[in-house]
């Protein structure tokens, strides 16, 4: 089996270090690359083409949002995941817009982040859980679950995207066919307006599902 292979873009040698231990320990992960600096986190990225790219927000020669969009610019299909300091919400907001699959805090454990690893490589979006809380920045919007007039089956669809699972898995899970979770995922982007993995995943944060 092939392993998950990470490139790790941050200026801190620490940070750097602590993250490849970490991932490196999971039999099915391994650092392909590391970069110190926003450049060489491109130069990389176009190279070594990984499965996932860690990248920090602040760094020197080139910011990690900047960095982001000039790959996705190139590649869309590349899965991207924040781990920075800030839990500043337009950070986020900026991440997701761009077309990061993942926003983490490095305080974050390894557990988690292993868990999101997976959830992003395998189409998925994944915030962590402090990061989800500061990503929900409209006060005065309904979380009732009655909000969205979203059926019982449909919230039981919208909470297992939300955690990244495949179309195939949750048909399994809900003893339904792929084509009946294609028709609820449907009908949920049409009642909650949500266009993308990550606006799904912010209403089904909204509505308590996850």
């Amino acid at each position: 089996m092939s392993k998950i292979r990470i490139l790790i873009a941050d200026d801190h040698d620490l940070v750097s270090e602590g993250l490849v231990a970490r991932l490196n320990i999971s039999e099915n992960m391994e650092v392909c690359g590391e970069a110190n600096n926003g450049i060489t986190a491109l130069e990389k990225a176009q190279s070594l083409k990984p499965d996932i790219i860690f990248l920090d927000i602040s760094m020197p020669g080139m910011t990690g949002l900047e960095v982001a969009e000039k790959i996705l610019a190139v590649s869309p299909n590349n899965k991207i995941i924040f781990l920075s300091v800030y839990d500043n919400p337009e950070y986020i907001h900026e991440a997701l817009r761009i077309g990061a699959k993942g926003y983490l805090l490095k305080d974050i454990s390894r557990e988690e982040m292993t868990l999101a690893v997976s959830a992003v490589y395998n189409g998925g979006t994944y915030l962590g859980s402090k990061v989800a809380q500061a990503f929900d920045t409209q006060p005065n919007v309904d979380k009732s679950q009655n909000q969205y007039k979203l059926s019982e089956r449909e919230k039981q669809v919208l909470a297992e995207i939300a955690l990244g699972v495949t179309n195939k898995e949750i048909a399994e899970k809900l003893k339904i066919s792929v084509r009946t979770v294609e028709s609820h995922r449907l009908a949920i982007r049409e009642k909650t307006g949500g266009g993308n993995a990550a606006a799904l995943f912010k209403i089904a944060n909204e509505l308590g599902l996850v």
